[in-house]
């Protein structure tokens, strides 16, 4: 909470889930970071690990949530194993309307993944 009492804006607007294609099961406690680009690079807006069903909503304030790009950086190593092909993932999209929900799925497995515009 900011030091004036006021509890802070949230716009929860982006989401994801990882799914394991080869178990049919959500992977969890995945590490998924949220970053957006601005004029000095790319900047993390939020990060965390998905839940059981292996999905993530992120709480993004109102102010760092606008149109332009995005990425979601997923670090799938610990969840594959070390000897998985792709270790880190990295999905670059563009939010063109704010007030739309933007759901961007990973089907996962160890050597190959894909992904879409969910909703």
């Amino acid at each position: 909470m900011p030091s004036d009492g006021v509890a802070a804006e949230f716009h929860a607007r982006i989401s994801t889930h990882i799914l394991d294609t080869v178990t049919g099961d959500p992977a969890r406690d995945v590490y998924v970071r949220l970053e957006r680009r601005d004029a000095d690079g790319w900047a993390t807006i939020a990060e965390g690990r998905t839940d059981d069903d292996g999905r993530l909503r992120y709480e993004v304030a109102l102010h760092e949530w606008q149109a332009g790009g995005y990425r979601l950086f997923f670090y799938v190593e610990p969840y594959l194993g070390g000897d998985c092909f792709f270790p880190e993932i990295t999905i670059a999209f563009h939010v063109h309307d704010p007030n739309r929900h933007y759901h961007v799925p990973l089907l996962l497995s160890r050597y190959g993944y894909t992904t879409y515009r969910g909703s």
